[in-house]
């Protein structure tokens, strides 16, 4: 099973594609999200999103607030600025 993933700035979408699984850095902790994951929206600190796509070490990029929704297409996460 995969889990749709978007990052969007907003200057343009960064990605899109499946994925394993995402540690996103929510503003009450960070939290993993994997296909099934119930509908959730929160507001990002700046931190490190994680991302599995199960080739080994996870990718890391490093967000600037914004917000992170799970619904029933996957993970979006729209993020003010982003590095990495």
């Amino acid at each position: 099973m995969a889990l749709h993933f978007e990052l969007v700035t907003p200057e343009k979408l960064v990605r899109s594609g499946d994925v394993q699984m995402v540690v996103v850095p929510g503003v009450e902790g960070d939290f993993g999200v994997m296909e099934g994951h119930a509908p959730f929206m929160t507001t990002l600190k700046n931190g490190s999103l994680e991302i599995h796509s199960g080739n080994g070490a996870p990718e890391r990029v490093t967000v600037s607030g914004g917000f992170a929704e799970v619904g029933d297409k996957g993970l979006t996460v729209l993020a003010e600025k982003i590095e990495g």
